[in-house]
């Protein structure tokens, strides 16, 4: 509309220009007039022409401005659909890390109960274990008055009654036993499964944080300690329960008694007479018992820590009056289960430490229990007679895994005695064992 005035305004200026052009006095009136008709008309002309091209100029400068105006609708709606996408992203991770969270929540609360189920399962195994000795000794007494009664037909079926009731406990012992290992297991695949649901979901949040190109510096520190030892050298100072990776290994949970010199870590504790270790080849390989409490931390665990170099191992006892009796510490290697989980030990020396109470030999000994037959006995196995599994070679030298000393009848004691926990000194003497500690460090710590 502005262009179209201002093409008005120019004719306008310019006729009335036209008009006031001074003329030729010399000429006729009629040519002075007809020649000034022919100016405007020129002029004119040329305004027509100016008009026509400012005309073409405005209408391409309309159709530039149109392009441009598209090309902003289309970004704006690219820009638009960016931040929607941005935002449904956002939301994404926020309901996956809810998802993360609920999942984590849920297996702590399942772990939690299956460690309460635990704790039930081993009182009851230990109420068990507890009215299991209470009957052998009514049994024991049964059997001294039948000695001393000649009229014995009704003791008798009363000691049938008592061994069938015996008979039963050991059962419901080995299904509570049973449940408890199944119940371990399980909460040991719910935390694979909450471990790797949590790696798994890092993983993408940071493979989608790198999409959109905000990705961020993580100083993502999941490298576990190679064993006792190691956590000592990252710090840790104070004992207790951990998780440990050995090398070439999946992680497990031990018991690290931090001394001064370095971290220990524990293979086996007996304190208390908590948990049988009268248990056969397999539970000797995984482990078992409790690491609060009484545990063997199995064959296993204990190779997968030895192959990664030179351990030493120290032993320690106490007497059945609770005095420190023994201690030794050997140059340690455990082989693997295709060698029979063969332990090598050579004596070492250091303060304090001078009696040898584990005695393997050059060649080392083989792990036996009751089912699998390995000492080097000939005519008797030496795991089922003394009870527990252990590196035999004859029946006589030592046994830490055998039978927790109780307080035996006097029939039962010459038994309980042979099956008890051992160990002959250099001198030929057999002594009682109350308590054990059997663990190992690297070799290379300063002792």
């Amino acid at each position: 509309m502005k262009t179209a005035q201002l093409l008005i305004l120019l004719v306008t200026i310019l006729v009335h220009a036209a008009v006031g052009f001074p003329t030729d006095r010399r000429a006729p009136a009629g040519r002075d007039k007809h020649a000034s008709w022919d100016d405007v008309n020129v002029v004119a002309h040329g305004l027509l022409q100016l008009g026509q091209g400012l005309k073409e100029h405005v209408d391409k400068a309309k159709a530039q401005m149109r392009d441009v105006n598209a090309k902003l609708k289309a970004f704006n709606g690219t820009v638009a659909d960016l931040e929607r996408k941005q935002q449904e992203q956002d939301e994404a991770l926020k309901a996956r890390s809810k998802e993360v969270e609920e999942r984590e929540r849920l297996a702590a609360d399942l772990a939690e109960e299956v460690r309460v189920k635990v704790e039930e399962v081993k009182k009851q195994s230990e109420d068990l274990h507890s009215r299991m000795d209470r009957l052998e000794e009514k049994v024991d007494e049964v059997q001294v008055v039948d000695s001393n009664n000649s009229d014995n037909t009704f003791i008798q079926r009363l000691v049938v009654a008592q061994n069938r009731r015996i008979d039963q406990l050991v059962e419901k012992i080995k299904q509570q036993q049973n449940k408890l290992e199944k119940q371990s297991l399980h909460l040991q695949a719910l935390q694979s499964k909450v471990a790797h649901k949590r790696v798994k979901s890092h993983r993408r949040r940071d493979e989608e944080t790198a999409l959109r190109g905000e990705a961020e510096h993580s100083n993502n520190t999941t490298g576990l300690a190679r064993d006792c030892h190691d956590l000592f050298a990252q710090g840790q100072r104070a004992s207790g329960v951990y998780t440990i990776q050995p090398e070439s290994s999946q992680p497990f949970n031990v018991l690290c008694d931090m001394t001064s010199e370095g971290g220990w870590t524990v293979i086996q504790k007996r304190q208390d007479g908590s948990q049988n270790f009268n248990q056969l080849w397999e539970s000797y390989k995984r482990g078992f018992g409790s690491l609060n409490g009484d545990f063997w931390l199995g064959l296993d665990n204990i190779h997968s820590l030895s192959k990664q170099g030179q351990y030493v191992l120290q032993v320690e006892l106490s007497g059945l009056a609770g005095q420190q009796q023994a201690a030794a510490r050997y140059r340690f290697q455990l082989d693997g289960e295709e060698k029979l989980f063969t332990l090598r030990l050579e004596e070492e020396s250091s303060p304090g430490v001078q009696e040898e109470i584990i005695m393997t030999g050059a060649s080392g000994l083989p792990f036996s229990t009751a089912d699998r037959d390995n000492d080097l006995a000939a005519d008797v196995n030496c795991a089922d007679l003394l009870s527990g599994g252990w590196w035999f070679s004859s029946c006589g030298e030592s046994n830490l895994n055998g039978r927790y000393p109780r307080r035996p009848s006097a029939l039962r004691q010459h038994q309980s005695r042979r099956q008890g926990m051992f160990w002959t000194s250099t001198k030929g003497q057999k002594n009682s064992v109350k308590t054990t500690l059997l663990k190992i460090a690297p070799a290379t710590m300063k002792q």
